[in-house]
């Protein structure tokens, strides 16, 4: 059985009423990898635009497993003290990160994110020393078009991630540095300017799934389910 735990922020969780790209992942799997596997993770839930808080379960197809690490609001700063135990405790096999958002936009620079990969690679690997992670850049989002100092960190952050997955790229635990969708455009794959909706989300869940079988082979070509 191979475990894949999606790791991010607002865009991964999602909000009440989605399907996510975790469950166009799951779908496109179905049919491409040959084998048992699941999703994993500590948390279930969808954030609740109501109440402000990842408390519900409406999914609009919620006949997948819908176990993650993501959060709205959430970042490298905080899932990188999380990551160990979780990452023993489900005994996570591959691990999709989408993250960096939150941390450029509210905590830290690109060089303090960076730093802070660095430890949750090196705390997912404490815990599995096989572990491979996908890792996935900063997305452009509305702000980055408004805001010429945060676009600067975003593309400053992306090129150190990329540096950063090839010095810690290993054999046994190999990291993947995931492209971002070729033809993703906030203005057209989200609703509001930063979180994908039905063509965003497939655009995502797409990236991912197109790395893993062109980097690793597993899976196949990504096809929108």
């Amino acid at each position: 059985m191979l475990r894949f735990m999606p790791v991010g922020d607002s865009m991964t969780i999602g909000s009440a009423g989605e399907h996510t790209w975790r469950y166009r992942l799951w779908r496109h799997l179905c049919t491409a990898y040959d084998g048992p596997f699941t999703l994993v993770g500590p948390r279930e839930t969808l954030h609740d635009p109501v109440t402000d808080a990842p408390t519900s379960h409406a999914y609009a197809d919620p006949g997948f497993p819908r176990a993650h690490l993501a959060g709205w609001g959430e970042g490298w700063q905080h899932m990188t003290p999380l990551i160990g135990e979780t990452v023993r405790s489900c005994r996570a096999d591959v691990l999709l990160v989408s993250l960096g958002l939150i941390d450029l936009g509210f905590y830290t620079n690109a060089e303090q994110t960076a730093e802070n990969v660095r430890a949750f690679i090196a705390g997912a690997r404490t815990a599995n020393p096989r572990v491979r992670v996908a890792v996935m850049p900063v997305i452009r989002n509305i702000r980055v078009e408004a805001d010429a100092a945060f676009a600067e960190q975003v593309a400053h952050f992306n090129e150190l991630l990329a540096k950063t997955v090839a010095d810690l790229d290993e054999a046994d635990s190999p990291l993947l540095l995931v492209p971002p969708p070729a033809s993703y455009d906030f203005h057209v794959d989200t609703y509001d300017g930063t979180h994908p909706n039905e063509s965003g989300e497939h655009r995502i869940a797409g990236a991912f799934a197109e790395a893993m079988w062109r980097g690793w082979g597993l899976g196949g070509p990504y096809g929108a389910a």
